[in-house]
């Protein structure tokens, strides 16, 4: 059940089940990374923007590094999460204590000047975030100013949208002089059918050079627990490039009002989703520290 919210505040959302535990359907690699999660600071220390679409609750350092653990990541990337805006101060504080474990991505302003970018890159940032489905991004207005930034920066952009917006965004992102990152598979849901027009564009850009994020099944399926329908939709894109996957928890799973979530049972659909291992082992691990800056192993 959804935590309670204050008078006037966009609803709760409530926190990942606490007794996270890894996967039961395969090994994981070693060195494998998580490459979607958020830490989540409470005001008044950490303001929470007043658009925002959810209240969450308190999501910790020392909670994050649990699950790492409990799920068998050798490394983690935490995105800024939508809630704090443009006020990366709680991310950033998890990575500068973690320097060789953690990376991150950021969200500024797009007139966020070169020492704040150099801040950033010296604290583990290595990507810039472009939000459009919850209340806190900065939207798609200066996609091309934040493809220079991140070019300045050797970064890349990562987008949370639904993927019905990438056929008008087709040319602009194929002009980016950076990589790019579909966030949770295009966000969209699976009723929509495999030739879905959104969906088509997303299996273009990533066979193109884009790439995906395998996650976020409970985002897209509409077919209950077990997210079977999201099966050939994460096959499809894992065919097209299996070499632009990764893979991530997105964990504490925030804006979900449904079952509460256990990282492992995510991680567990990975095998569904990749049956064979040495491709897992690809998205898990060899992509994900090539695309986060990670050494390699």
């Amino acid at each position: 059940m959804p935590i309670s919210a204050a008078p006037g505040e966009p609803p709760a959302c409530p926190g990942p089940d606490p007794r996270v535990r890894g996967a039961t359907r395969f090994t994981v690699p070693p060195g494998a990374v998580d490459c979607h999660a958020h830490v989540i600071g409470l005001p008044p220390a950490y303001p929470f923007v007043p658009e925002r679409t959810y209240t969450p609750p308190e999501a910790t350092e020392a909670a994050y590094l649990a699950m790492l653990d409990a799920t068998g990541m050798s490394a983690g990337v935490l995105i800024q999460v939508s809630v704090h805006g443009t006020d990366n101060r709680r991310m950033i504080e998890t990575l500068r204590a973690h320097p060789e474990r953690l990376r991150g991505v950021a969200v500024v302003e797009p007139d966020a000047g070169e020492a704040t970018l150099r801040e950033l890159h010296a604290a583990g940032v290595r990507a810039l975030r472009l939000n459009v489905l919850f209340g806190g991004g900065v939207g798609l207005g200066n996609i091309e100013r934040y493809g220079a930034m991140a070019r300045e920066m050797g970064w890349h952009l990562e987008f949370l949208l639904d993927a019905a917006v990438l056929p008008e965004l087709w040319a602009r992102l194929r002009r980016l002089p950076v990589d790019f990152v579909i966030d949770h598979m295009g966000h969209f849901p699976t009723s929509r059918g495999f030739d879905d027009p959104g969906f088509r564009a997303l299996l273009a850009l990533v066979a193109e050079g884009g790439w995906v994020k395998l996650s976020g099944a409970y985002r897209t399926s509409v077919d209950g627990a077990h997210y079977a329908d999201v099966i050939p939709f994460a096959r499809a894109l894992a065919d097209a490039a299996p070499e632009r996957c990764v893979w991530g928890s997105d964990w504490p799973h925030v804006a979900h009002w449904a079952a509460t979530l256990n990282a492992g049972d995510l991680l567990d659909g990975l095998y569904d989703w990749l049956p064979d291992k040495d491709r897992r082992r690809r998205v898990l691990v060899d992509n994900a520290r090539r695309l986060y800056g990670f050494e390699p192993l």
